[in-house]
C-alpha cells in the first residue's frame, strides 16, 4: 500500500511538472513573437495560389493538422511528405505558392534538399524553427521563430512542448488568416455537414 502511494505522488507530480512546462511554453510565445515575420506569413498565406506544408516526424504530425486546418477555411492546401517529396512530389509546388517547413533544429537531413528546390521553383519559403542561423532559416524568405526551453518529458527527449508549441503557432496564423479572408461560419457549414458539428450548423 505504501509504495502503491508513493507511485501515485510520482505519477502526478510528473504529469504535473509535464503541464506546467507545456503551457509555459505556449505562453511564452506571446513574448517572443516576431510580429512583423507573423503578420507577413498571414499576408503571403492569404493571398498565394497554394499552401504546402512540410515536415518530419512529430513536426510532420502538426504540419499536417495545419494543412486541413487551412482547407477548412477554404485556403487551397496540401501537406507534403518529405519521403514522398523527393521522389517527384514537389511537382506540386509552382511559382509564387507558400510552402510551411517546420524543423526545430532547422537542419532536418531530409529537408534540405526540399529547401533547395523551393528557392530554384521561387515558391515563399516560410520556415518555423528555433534555429535563426540554420538552413530553413537563412534559405527562408519568412522566418516564424518558436523558442524551447525544455520537452515536458523527464528525459527532455520526446517532442511533446515543441509539438504543442507548433500547434499553437499554426493555431494563431489559423485564427489570423479567418480574420483578414472575413471567414464566415456559413462557409464552414457548407463544407462540414458531418459530425456533430455539422448537424448543430446545418439545421
Amino acid at each position: 500500500m505504501q509504495m502503491k502511494e508513493l507511485e501515485r505522488k510520482a505519477i502526478l507530480k510528473q504529469a504535473r511538472l509535464s503541464l506546467e512546462i507545456e503551457s509555459k511554453a505556449v505562453s511564452d510565445i506571446l513574448d517572443y513573437l516576431d510580429e512583423d515575420s507573423f503578420v507577413k506569413a498571414v499576408e503571403a498565406l492569404s493571398t498565394c495560389p497554394k499552401i504546402i506544408t512540410c515536415a518530419s516526424g512529430s513536426s510532420g504530425i502538426a504540419a499536417k493538422k495545419f494543412a486541413h486546418s487551412l482547407c477548412c477555411i477554404e485556403r487551397n492546401a496540401q501537406f507534403l511528405s518529405p519521403a514522398e517529396a523527393i521522389h517527384g512530389g514537389m511537382g506540386c509546388m509552382k511559382k509564387g505558392d507558400a510552402v510551411v517547413m517546420v524543423s526545430r533544429g532547422g537542419k532536418t537531413a531530409e529537408l534540405l534538399p526540399i529547401i533547395d528546390v523551393c528557392n530554384k521553383k521561387e515558391v515563399i519559403l516560410i520556415g518555423v524553427t528555433e534555429n535563426l542561423n540554420s538552413p530553413l532559416a537563412k534559405s527562408s524568405q519568412i522566418v516564424v521563430p518558436m523558442k524551447i526551453e525544455r520537452e515536458s518529458d523527464g528525459l527532455n527527449v520526446m517532442a511533446t512542448a515543441s509539438f504543442v508549441v507548433t500547434i499553437a503557432i499554426f493555431d494563431a496564423l489559423l485564427a489570423a488568416l479567418m480574420e483578414v479572408t472575413d471567414y464566415t461560419l456559413e462557409q464552414f457549414a457548407l463544407i462540414h455537414p458531418g459530425g456533430a458539428v455539422g448537424s448543430r450548423l446545418n439545421k
